[in-house]
C-alpha cells in the first residue's frame, strides 16, 4: 500500500518492509492488550476491541495472530499493566510531532523519547502544545480498483454516518467524527467495503513544508527513530514528506 494521498501518509508509514511487519503485530498486540483489559476479550461486547482487530486486518495480521494476542492479554493483565500516553513536540523546522504510547514503564519510555527528540534537533513540549493543530477523525482508507464505483462508495458512505469522503488516483479516504467511526466502518464492512487502513488518527489542519535539505534528514531521522522505539504505536507531524518516503 504506496501512493496514498499526503492526508493518509501524515502518520509516518511503518512496515514499509516485510522484515518490520513482525514489529507492527507485536505494537498491535500492546493495543489489543489495552482494549482487553480495559472491556474484556469478547469483540462482541468490546468495541474498541473491535477497532484494533479492523486494524490488525488492514495490516494483513493473520486471524490466528489476532486471536493468540487476545487470549494472551487475558491472560496476562494480571502480570503486566500497560498504560496510554500521548507525547508532544517539534521536529527540526518547526514540524509539529505527536505520538501515541503503550508502555509498562513510563520512566523509561519518557527518557527514550526526549532522547530522540534532543538527538535529532527536536524539543519535547507539554501536553496540548502541539495537539490544537491536528484534528482526530476516523479515517477509512479504500483502494481505488476494479468494482469500486466513486459515486456509489460515497453514497454508501454518507449514509452509514461519514462525515466526507476524498478521492485520490489509487484510493479513497472517508472521513467520520472520532465517535461515529466504529459504526461507520461496520456498516460499510457490512456491505462487503474492504480497507487498507482503518484506524482513528490526528490529521493536521495545515502542513509545514520542510525546504532546506538538511533540516529534512533530521526530520526524517528523528520520525524513523520514533517508528523504530517499541513504545510507540502511532506518530503524527505536519510536515510535507518527498514522494520517496511513500514509497514500498
Amino acid at each position: 500500500m504506496s501512493g496514498h494521498s499526503k492526508w493518509a501518509n501524515i502518520k509516518h508509514k511503518k512496515g514499509k518492509a516485510d522484515a518490520a511487519r513482525g514489529k507492527i503485530f507485536t505494537k498491535i498486540g500492546r493495543e489489543i492488550a489495552i482494549a482487553v483489559k480495559e472491556g474484556g476479550g469478547d469483540p462482541a461486547v468490546n468495541g474498541k476491541l473491535r477497532d484494533i482487530i479492523a486494524k490488525a486486518k488492514a495490516n494483513n495480521m493473520p486471524n490466528d495472530s489476532i486471536t493468540r494476542s487476545i487470549k494472551k492479554a487475558a491472560g496476562e493483565m494480571d502480570n503486566v499493566v500497560f498504560e496510554e500516553i500521548t507525547y508532544e513536540g517539534y521536529a527540526p523546522g518547526g514540524v509539529a510531532v505527536i505520538c501515541e504510547i503503550v508502555t509498562d514503564n513510563r520512566n523509561r519510555t519518557a527518557s527514550e523519547i526526549r532522547h530522540i527528540f534532543d538527538k535529532n534537533g527536536g524539543s519535547l513540549g507539554t501536553t496540548g502544545s502541539v495537539g490544537y493543530m491536528f484534528d482526530h477523525k476516523g479515517l477509512l482508507i479504500v483502494e481505488r480498483g476494479p468494482g469500486v464505483d466513486e459515486e456509489e462508495l460515497m453514497m454508501q458512505a454518507l449514509d452509514a454516518g461519514a462525515e466526507d469522503m476524498k478521492s485520490y488516483d489509487d484510493s479513497f479516504e472517508i472521513l467520520t467524527a472520532p465517535n461515529d467511526f466504529s459504526a461507520v466502518r461496520e456498516a460499510l464492512e457490512g456491505q462487503g467495503i474492504a480497507f487498507v487502513s482503518a484506524e482513528r488518527s490526528k490529521l493536521p489542519q495545515t502542513t509545514v513544508e520542510v525546504d532546506d535539505a538538511e533540516t529534512l534528514e533530521k526530520v526524517q531521522k528523528l520520525l524513523d527513530m520514533l517508528d523504530d522505539n517499541d513504545d510507540v504505536m502511532e506518530v503524527y507531524h505536519n510536515a510535507e514528506l518527498p514522494e520517496e518516503e511513500e514509497e514500498e
